[in-house]
């Protein structure tokens, strides 16, 4: 999925608005789902595809996955862009 299909207005531009202004934050599918009040198991598919685009780093255990957003800067750059021309 390009950058562009995976930030389209909904859920997963809701969750990449999140982990760009929470950047140091690690959290659950069920962590935020509470923040960004969706359907857990929506938030864990959109996790897991923005993981697929490298924006969401997965820090999986035997327990859990968390995830945290990318550390790239020319990544971040351009979803500052995307973000900017939309709505979440």
């Amino acid at each position: 999925m390009d950058l562009n299909k995976a930030l389209k207005p909904g859920i997963r531009t809701k969750i990449v608005n999140f982990f760009h202004e929470n950047q140091s934050s690690i959290d659950t599918p069920r962590g935020v789902a509470a923040w960004i009040d969706e359907d857990r198991g929506k938030v864990k598919k959109a996790l897991e595809e923005l993981t697929s685009c490298n924006i969401l780093i997965a820090h999986r255990s035997t327990s859990t996955t968390g995830y945290s957003y990318t550390r790239d800067p020319k990544l971040i750059s351009n979803i500052v862009k995307l973000l900017k021309k939309r709505p979440a």
